[in-house]
């Protein structure tokens, strides 16, 4: 039995238009919040099955809160490192599930060297988003939404280190979507495969300077990259402001709390910001979720606080 759940495909009367129907698969709805349970469950069952007896992560977001609930659920200790800069709130919730959270270093680099110098033998690191196991688990979101709703015109998510576009691609190209365009949205400040796409090669970005942290890789990953020669990949951008916006309309609209970089792909699809969201009769928006900002954040960030 997976770890992830069934997720629902619901049709938003709020953001569709006479013209355009938008759906939403409700990933947010995963137990711990995100649709990293999906890519992270399997991964951690799979070297669950091949001996590993403790699970290591070295985020302090979305990705350490999926390996500390599947550590649970399958009875493995868990150890989370995470940089000075981690926020109280993930913290705790990586902590509700039994998982062991150290705090080192002033970034995620320094937190991933101090996690791999506590690496012993029988045990599993497990990638926020560059593995094929997490591809292979978030394909599962696009074999669902294939019998829950009709094939979209587009398909729409947000795009961080690459996993969710990497493994969304490969559940297109398993249900014959292969003609769909995929919509990939990052915000300013943290879109590293905008500027790989402009540069024709992998591209390192100076700092992330966006709020959507979730977004934050300074490099996509190599995987990711390359479905961009694959498939019709169309990258976008939208802004912070536009980015939070369109979480507070999720919030209003669908009782559903997500975080910024959740909610870009939101916006994007709400601004119809390129030529295939206009001229789609149905979108799919992958709704990734997101555990680590709360409502009351929302709101400073709309204030500018």
């Amino acid at each position: 039995m997976p770890i992830h759940i069934t997720t629902p495909t619901v049709e938003s009367d709020a953001f569709s238009t006479p013209d355009q129907r938008v759906w939403l698969k409700l990933e947010a709805l995963q137990p711990c919040g995100s649709f990293k349970l999906r890519g992270i469950g399997h991964a951690c069952e799979v070297h669950a099955s091949r001996g590993a007896t403790r699970l290591l992560s070295s985020s302090g977001g979305n990705a350490g809160i999926a390996v500390a609930y599947a550590g649970r659920r399958l009875g493995l200790p868990v150890v989370v490192v995470v940089p000075e800069t981690t926020r109280e709130w993930p913290k705790t919730l990586i902590r509700r599930q039994g998982a062991e959270v150290v705090v080192h270093g002033k970034s995620w680099m320094e937190a991933n060297d101090h996690l791999m110098s506590l690496r012993q033998p029988t045990d599993a690191f497990i990638h926020p988003f560059d593995d094929p196991l997490l591809w292979d688990g978030h394909a599962s979101m696009i074999a669902e939404a294939a019998t829950q709703a009709p094939k979209p015109d587009a398909v729409v998510l947000s795009v961080g280190g690459g996993g969710l576009m990497s493994g969304v691609l490969q559940g297109m190209h398993a249900v014959g979507w292969q003609d769909v365009p995929l919509v990939a949205v990052e915000t300013h400040g943290a879109d590293s495969l905008n500027a790989a796409i402009a540069a024709g090669e992998l591209v390192t970005l100076d700092a992330i300077t966006s709020l959507a942290t979730s977004l934050g890789a300074r490099r996509v990953s190599e995987r990711a990259f390359a479905w961009t020669k694959e498939h019709p990949v169309v990258a976008t951008t939208v802004t912070d402001a536009e980015a939070v916006q369109a979480c507070l309309d999720v919030a209003k609209e669908h009782r559903v709390i997500v975080e910024p970089a959740c909610g870009a792909a939101v916006a994007a699809t709400l601004k119809r910001a390129v030529p295939a969201l206009q001229e789609a009769r149905n979108v799919l928006v992958i709704l990734c979720g997101g555990a680590c900002a709360t409502y009351e954040d929302l709101l400073d960030w709309r204030a500018g606080r």
